[in-house]
């Protein structure tokens, strides 16, 4: 596999529904929970989630905002490995309803029956520093802070 870009880290990522979100405690415990990206995907180094004022994720990202994300994309074919994604970055909490309807999809409203006016409504935007790719043979590191990409082969075992 060729050095992999942004751009093909995007397309990767556009049929995976879920992330894993994993945050710092207070107590300094790692804590994780499964978030939904909406198929929002256009991927520029920019994660969103919403979720509720009164979360686990937003009391952890007021407390330390460096987070991190993990997706995995199903394998292509038969006996393909599957393909997997981590995220390193700071989280941000947005409460301003006009960025919400940015970022709003149909599909929110299952979870949120006031649309972008449900009260205590949060974004989360993680901003990535570092994305870490692995597809079972090769993987690769893009360091968005510094614009560095390395790439290295894997032994399989």
């Amino acid at each position: 596999m060729a050095d992999l870009q942004l751009s093909d880290i995007s397309e990767k990522m556009r049929d995976i529904d879920f992330a894993i979100l994993s945050t710092r405690t207070s107590n300094g415990d790692i804590a994780a929970r499964p978030m939904s990206n909406n198929r929002q995907v256009e991927y520029d180094g920019d994660n969103f989630f919403f979720t509720n004022q009164d979360t686990g994720s937003v009391r952890d990202i007021t407390g330390d905002p460096s987070v991190g994300l993990a997706y995995q994309a199903k394998s292509g074919a038969l006996h393909m490995k599957p393909f997997f994604i981590t995220v390193e970055g700071k989280a941000e909490l947005i409460r301003d309803k006009a960025r919400f309807e940015k970022h709003w999809t149909k599909d929110l409203d299952d979870w949120f029956k006031e649309g972008f006016d449900t009260p205590g409504l949060v974004l989360i935007k993680v901003h990535a520093s570092r994305i870490h790719y692995w597809d079972g043979y090769r993987e690769g590191e893009i360091d968005l802070a510094g614009g560095v990409q390395i790439e290295r082969s894997v032994e399989i075992a």
